[in-house]
């Protein structure tokens, strides 16, 4: 088992439940806009936020945020130990930094130190696109041994000012790479492990990189809280989220959609009828199976399990639960008698 650290009131490793992450896209110093964008995301399910801290007036909105946000704030930092020290100096909760990238060990120091104070935790953010020239050569790129090895340096820097509330990613944008090198850190320390696949790209590609790269670590039993990476609205990366720790088995809250593909008995639009339940499903946090299926011949019966569900017909359809047919609607009304029937479970 990892070690548990605090992000503000999150418990991150230790056993705690898997905790899902996301980053604002927002301009940090434009206060109205990030706080609205952390609503946004909070309402979908985020459950600890990262921000941009690129200059001195990202810094200092940071205690206007705080005040209006609930869920933790991680200030994501490179270059600038100052930019570091002021974070914590505005009662950020968390921050994520490379210590090999903000200057001398004396800085590093004064980092360790302030967050030693103020319990303030620091994510060791390596990823491959930013992996040290040295040992690019040792290894020939960018390996998994490599990352591991980057990581391991700077927890031993942090470790040589007396911190260690750490937590540490080794991110690359190859799933195969990726789930090598957390998996040779799994075996090398047990501080917590934030999970991703970097620049995994849009939704219809990005899901399924991180999907594999993140849901197929999290079923080896390693990782401790995640971001999904989207070249899309941060609350996607939410959605993806939930659905990636469901299909993982470490969530039993919200809704097991099930859907057939479809075949030539079907007699209904399924798929944008299955679309349409997904998505007024997506905040449902019912532990419940939903069947959306394409005919009344085999519906029922291959859902048999579902808590309920429609099956559709010619200008009709079917609601039933645990395969049991409850009653006949209209084609037009099956969705709305779908939602009425999961109001009652």
């Amino acid at each position: 088992m990892t070690k548990k650290l605090m992000v503000g009131k999150v418990a991150v490793g230790g056993g705690a439940p898997v905790s899902i992450q996301s980053m604002c896209n927002t301009k940090t110093d434009d206060v109205a806009a990030t706080v609205a964008q952390i609503h946004a995301l909070e309402d979908a399910g985020c459950e600890i936020i990262r921000v941009a801290v690129p200059d001195e007036d990202a810094a200092k909105a940071v205690d206007k945020i705080k005040e209006q946000i609930a869920i933790p704030l991680i200030a994501d930092i490179h270059f600038n130990y100052k930019l570091a020290l002021m974070c914590a100096e505005r009662g950020i909760d968390a921050l994520r930094i490379n210590p090999g990238n903000i200057g001398g060990e004396e800085k590093v120091k004064a980092v360790a130190d302030i967050c030693r104070q103020k319990n303030i935790p620091i994510r060791i953010g390596v990823n491959g696109g930013s992996l040290e020239k040295e040992l690019r050569a040792k290894y020939g790129g960018v390996t998994a041994e490599a990352l591991v090895e980057s990581a391991m340096g700077h927890v031993r820097l942090l470790n040589r000012f007396d911190f260690d509330d750490i937590c540490i990613s080794v991110k690359c944008s190859d799933v195969p790479l990726t789930m090598r090198a957390y998996t040779l850190l799994s075996q090398q320390t047990d501080y917590p492990l934030h999970l991703g696949v970097t620049e995994a790209g849009t939704p219809s590609m990005g899901m399924v990189k991180s999907a594999m790269g993140i849901g197929g670590l999290l079923c080896m039993g390693i990782g401790d809280t995640i971001r999904v990476t989207l070249t899309a609205d941060p609350v996607e990366e939410i959605y993806a989220a939930k659905k990636i720790l469901r299909a993982a088995g470490l969530r039993k809250e919200g809704v097991n959609l099930i859907a057939c593909p479809t075949c030539g008995r079907t007699r209904i639009d399924l798929i944008p009828m299955a679309e349409e339940v997904e998505r007024r499903l997506m905040n449902c946090t019912k532990n419940i199976t939903v069947a959306v299926m394409g005919c009344a011949v085999n519906g029922p019966g291959e859902a048999a399990a579902a808590d309920v569900g429609i099956a559709g017909g010619k200008g009709e359809g079917l609601i039933f639960r645990k395969g049991e047919i409850l009653y006949k609607v209209p084609q037009e009304r099956l969705v709305d008698a779908l939602m009425e029937e999961i109001e009652k479970l």
